[in-house]
C-alpha cells in the first residue's frame, strides 16, 4: 500500500489537500444556485421544453475557453508545483465513440450529471447513490477492459 505526501506549493510548505474543500464547497453552492443539481432541471434539457441548463453549461465552456487561453498565453505555472502547465492534445480511441454514448445513456437515464452528482448528494438527495453506484461501476468496467486490452498489446 502505497501512501501519498501532500502537495507541495513553490516555497516548499506543506500543503494539505483538505485546503482544497473549501472551493469544492463553493463550486458545488454555485452548481446548486445554477439549477444543475435539479432533476427537472435535466429533464426539461433532454426533453428541449427548458435549456436553462443548456445556458449554465455553455457559459462554464465559455469561460473554460478563455481561462485556457489566458493560461497559455501567460506560460501559467501550477500553483502546487510551480512547474509550466503543459496542453497537449491526446490521440483519439475508437473506445471514444461508445463510451461517450454510453456517459449520455447514462445520464439521461439518471437525470444527473456525473459532474454535478456529488452536490447533489450533499443537497441531500439521495438518488445520487444509485448515479455514484453507476459510475464506480462503470469505472471498474472500463478498467477491466481496459486491462485486457493493454495486457493483449503487450
Amino acid at each position: 500500500m502505497t501512501t501519498s505526501t501532500p502537495p507541495t506549493a513553490p516555497s516548499g510548505t506543506k500543503l494539505h489537500p483538505a485546503l482544497f474543500l473549501p472551493f469544492g464547497a463553493l463550486f458545488g453552492f454555485i452548481l446548486s444556485r445554477a439549477g444543475a443539481t435539479s432533476y427537472d432541471f435535466y429533464a426539461g434539457l433532454f426533453l428541449f421544453t427548458d435549456l436553462q441548463l443548456l445556458w449554465v453549461i455553455a457559459a462554464g465552456a465559455a469561460t473554460g475557453a478563455v481561462g485556457i487561453a489566458l493560461m497559455k498565453r501567460l506560460n501559467t505555472r501550477a500553483i502546487l508545483t510551480g512547474e509550466v502547465i503543459s496542453f497537449k492534445g491526446k490521440p483519439y480511441q475508437k473506445s471514444l465513440i461508445p463510451g461517450s454514448l454510453l456517459l449520455g445513456l447514462g445520464w439521461g437515464l439518471a437525470g444527473a450529471c456525473p459532474g454535478t452528482v456529488m452536490a447533489m448528494l450533499g443537497e441531500g438527495k439521495l438518488n445520487a447513490l444509485f448515479t455514484i453506484g453507476g459510475i464506480l461501476l462503470g469505472t471498474w468496467i472500463y478498467g477491466l477492459f481496459d486491462g485486457r486490452r493493454t495486457s493483449s498489446d503487450s
